[in-house]
Parts: C-alpha cells; structure tokens; sequence
C-alpha cells in the first residue's frame, strides 16, 4: 500500500456528478451519440486526459531506454494469436467486415511488431512506451460500472512492453521495474494504491507472474483497478516467432512483459475524486499543471495562474 487517503471533510462525490457538474463530461449525449457506455470528454475534462498522455510521455522519455511509439489499434488476427487474446477472448473483441480485430492494448501491436524476425542479442532488452486508442465488448460485464468512466468500450493507453533475453532472473527484474514505473507515475500524482499479486486462476493465458494496482476512488470508497503488470517468459514469442542468438549462437525465443503506464480516461476518476473540494471544484494535481496552461483548480469560475 501506498499513500494516505484524503480525509475530506464533506461527503466524497463520484467522478459522475464531479465531471459533469463541471461541464468535464457528458455521459447522456455520449450514451445517444455512441451507445451503451458511451461518453464525452470536454473543456477541462478533455484536456486533463490530454495532460495525463503527455505527463506520462515526457516521464518515459526522460528515462532514456524507452522507445516511444504509436501502434495500430485495427491488428490482423496472427498478433491476437501471437499475444494469447484469441481464441479465447474473441467474445471480447470488436471484429471488421475484413476479419481483423480491433485491439483492447497497444501490447497487440507491439509485439507484433517483431513476429517473425531475429533480434540482435545486442539489442535486448528493448523497450517500449507504445500508445494507442483501445476497444473492448466488455463480453459478460454488461451489469458491471455501467455508469461513468471505469468500464468503456472505447479508451485510450500507453503501455510498457519490454523483450528481453531468455532468462527467468532477468525476466523477474523487468516486472519489477515495470511495476515500479506505474508506482511512480501514481506517487507523482499522489494517489493512493495499493498492490495486488494475482492467484493463478486469476492469471491470463500464458502469465506467469501478474500484478494489479488499484488507485483509491473515494466517491466508492474502495479500490479500483488501473494498472496490470504481467510477464510471459517465451509464451507469447514462440507463437509470434521472435527469437534472438545467445552467446553460444543458440537460437532462443525471447522473453516479454507488459504494463500499464496509463490508462485513461479510468484514472481520471481517481484524479477527480482524490483532489475534489467542498465547493465541488478539482484540484489540478502539481505535476499536470504546466500541461494545463497554468491551471490550479478546474471550477466554474476560471482559475489561470499568471
């Protein structure tokens, strides 16, 4: 656990009734425009999403091993194969007229990237902060946060994928840093978590070690899941066929992990509901506030530091 839960001296509102208060979003027209689970993101809320993509960007970058990337959300469907979403998860994912699938992960194309091809020993690890908008059915959730912004069908990530050598010492050391990565990018916004180590039943096809961060939401009074951090030893290269040359010229299938960096507009809820005030105005936390123009406070009366 991390972080000490805001003791507000008023009733906590939801994200719902905060956002829309604040003209930040309306889920109405987003439900008559887009269907079930539908939303808009406008004014403050629009550009706090926008805030948080870069934020996390320039977190990344100045970690100096990260590659950034824009990955394709419409992937054929080997990349599902590859990764372990299908056939299992078909149920889940929206399919085109053509056949191909439209991904819940910007995971999917990114490590279908680099199917089918050798990676030069010299180049592992590799890293990647891949973006990309995401979609999912929601298959089987359909009584589940059927309202506001924990469960759409339509999102956007950025998300860590890291190959590396095939070593289950170096593999452990990668899931940790990763996981470590979102904390910080949790700490700096000043939400507080808590981690959760999934039971293998819990596990997606292929994970061998799986974690989950769940941000506090106090308009629910509980945790809610934002991040996941998994890794799969060579399961998912030795169907994608992304291999590499060890030492003694052995050919190897390479090691992957993923992890949430940022997901939004999930964690807006926990941004929104962390920082409210009595007034019902939001707290613009520190480290958003260059990306908001100088912006302290999201409130009906415009707040605009000099």
């Amino acid at each position: 656990m991390w972080g000490e839960k805001p003791n507000l001296a008023f009733a906590p509102k939801t994200h719902i009734e905060l956002m829309e208060n604040l003209d930040m979003a309306d889920f109405e027209r987003g439900v008559k425009v887009s269907g079930f689970r539908g939303y808009f993101l406008k004014g403050d809320g629009a550009l706090l999403n926008m805030a948080l993509w870069n934020f996390v960007m320039d977190h990344f970058i100045a970690k100096g091993d990260f590659v950034p990337m824009f990955a394709p959300s419409l992937v054929r469907r080997e990349p599902f194969m590859g990764t372990g979403y299908l056939p299992q998860s078909e149920e889940d994912l929206y399919k085109t007229q053509d056949g191909d699938f439209l991904a819940g992960t910007a995971e999917v194309g990114t490590m279908g990237y680099f199917m089918n091809e050798v990676i030069p020993k010299e180049k592992l690890p590799m890293k990647f902060i891949s973006f990309s908008p995401c979609f999912r059915r929601e298959a089987g959730s359909h009584s589940k946060d059927v309202k506001g912004l924990y469960r759409v069908h339509e999102f956007f990530k950025l998300e860590q994928v890291v190959l590396c050598e095939a070593n289950h010492e170096t593999s452990v050391k990668h899931h940790e840093e990763l996981t470590a990565n979102s904390e910080e990018l949790l700490q700096a916004l000043n939400i507080p978590y808590h981690i959760v180590v999934n039971c293998g039943g819990d596990l997606g096809l292929g994970q061998v070690k799986k974690y989950d961060i769940e941000s506090w939401r106090p308009g629910q009074n509980a945790y809610g899941e934002t991040h996941s951090s998994s890794y799969f030893h060579d399961f998912q290269t030795r169907r994608l066929n992304i291999r590499y040359k060890n030492n003694e010229g052995k050919m190897q299938f390479v090691h992957s992990l993923n992890n949430t960096a940022l997901a939004t507009p999930r964690i807006l809820i926990s941004i929104v509901e962390n920082y409210q005030q009595a007034d019902g105005s939001i707290r613009i936390p520190d480290v958003l506030q260059k990306y908001m123009g100088g912006k302290t406070v999201i409130s009906k009366t415009p707040n605009v530091t000099p």
